[in-house]
């Protein structure tokens, strides 16, 4: 059994994490989301992990911070995606290992928030709950109850409020 070692992304990681987006989820749209977000002003890359397995990657999460908006009032939350596993390598916890490494890293970090949007049933595993029993929606035209959110500090969800995600995301829907 080998050990999935989790890390930050390092430059010469930037061609195998395509791969493992292309490989994941058949097609280019979300490697070409995460070379997008890696231009962009938001992009943190000590908050980009990639999964190794035996030395090779096969694993990737990206979290953005993002703004949440009520009322005039703003906060950065973090956008966990997207989160791809070489489909080889699937039903090994490599997913799950990323995810709980994300929420880890966040809350170093200091972030009090983590939206996703995704398979609520998948994310609920780890703490996740539907983003609208808290008033928390999002600009991403897609279904609301596969956005999720976890609280990471005690009332960082307080009142609710609306996500914005950047350009990036809302062409790959």
């Amino acid at each position: 059994m080998h050990v999935i070692n989790v890390r930050p992304e390092v430059t010469e990681d930037v061609r195998a994490i395509d791969v493992v987006h292309i490989s994941a989820f058949g097609g280019e749209a979300e490697a070409q989301l995460v070379s997008s977000l890696r231009e962009s002003t938001t992009y943190n890359r000590e908050l980009s992990l990639v999964a190794e397995l035996g030395g090779r990657i096969v694993g990737h999460a990206l979290m953005t911070r993002v703004p949440m908006r009520k009322d005039g009032t703003e906060k950065n939350v973090l956008a966990l995606g997207p989160m791809s596993v070489v489909p080889s390598q699937s039903h090994r916890g490599i997913g799950s290992e990323l995810i709980n490494a994300c929420v880890n890293l966040a809350k170093e970090k200091g972030y009090g928030t983590i939206v996703v949007m995704g398979h609520p049933e998948y994310y609920k595993r780890f703490g996740f709950v539907p983003a609208k029993g808290l008033q928390v929606s999002c600009n991403l035209p897609a279904p609301e109850d596969a956005l999720t959110v976890r609280e990471l500090v005690d009332g960082s969800l307080a009142g609710g409020g609306h996500v914005e995600y950047p350009e990036a995301f809302i062409k790959l829907y």
